[in-house]
């Protein structure tokens, strides 16, 4: 887990100026990264319109090596004051007769920067995880109805719990219930990762 992960989460009430930060985000870590980055998306919830979240950036690396992207990122991250995390797997939806290793990443973080927070999740391009992401982010952005119902969860689960680590933990069957939705609604749209749901990504 995230070195930060037995601290008590904090939900707020969303932000319209989150979007335009994230945009701003991703590209400047677009081009201290590149050309090993091959895009830099922001998703989670600060990337959804009326979405409450932890203020805290997720953004998304797209990569094609992850040992490579390793090695090279630790440096210019660390000078933006980015630490690696030991964390390298993500959540494998339940039901999903997956290897876990398809699910691997590399996850970096920043707290307490002038900069802004951020969690920036590194993953294969072409990948389930990455694919996972930039879904859960677009299927949000295009039902705004069910936003205040996602919202409110996080919220009494925020209150609820005493660490992130848990929060976390208790959230990922909520999104696989989302992710359920979400692959119907992708294959009617046939909606593919990368697709543009707004302005920017």
């Amino acid at each position: 887990m995230p070195k930060d992960s037995m601290l008590a989460p904090i939900v707020v009430n969303h932000d319209p100026a989150w979007q335009a930060r994230g945009i701003v985000l991703a590209d400047e870590l677009h081009s201290a990264l590149a050309p090993l980055a091959l895009r830099v998306d922001h998703i989670g919830s600060t990337a959804i319109p009326g979405m409450a979240a932890k203020p805290v950036f997720d953004l998304q690396v797209s990569v094609k090596d992850l040992q490579q992207v390793e090695r090279a990122f630790d440096q210019t991250l660390g000078d933006q004051g980015f630490q690696r995390s030991a964390y390298q797997h993500d959540h494998v939806p339940a039901g999903r007769d997956d290897d876990p290793e398809r699910w691997t990443k590399r996850l970096w973080s920043r707290r307490g920067h002038s900069g802004g927070d951020i969690n920036l999740h590194v993953r294969l391009l072409g990948s389930p995880n990455e694919r996972l992401a930039l879904l859960f982010r677009d299927w949000f952005r295009v039902h705004p109805e069910a936003v205040p119902a996602y919202a409110r969860f996080k919220y009494v689960l925020a209150d609820t719990v005493s660490d992130t680590g848990t929060y976390a933990d208790v959230k990922d069957p909520v999104v696989d219930l989302v992710i359920a939705v979400a692959e119907s609604w992708a294959a009617a749209a046939n909606w593919m990762p990368h697709t543009r749901t707004g302005p920017r990504a």
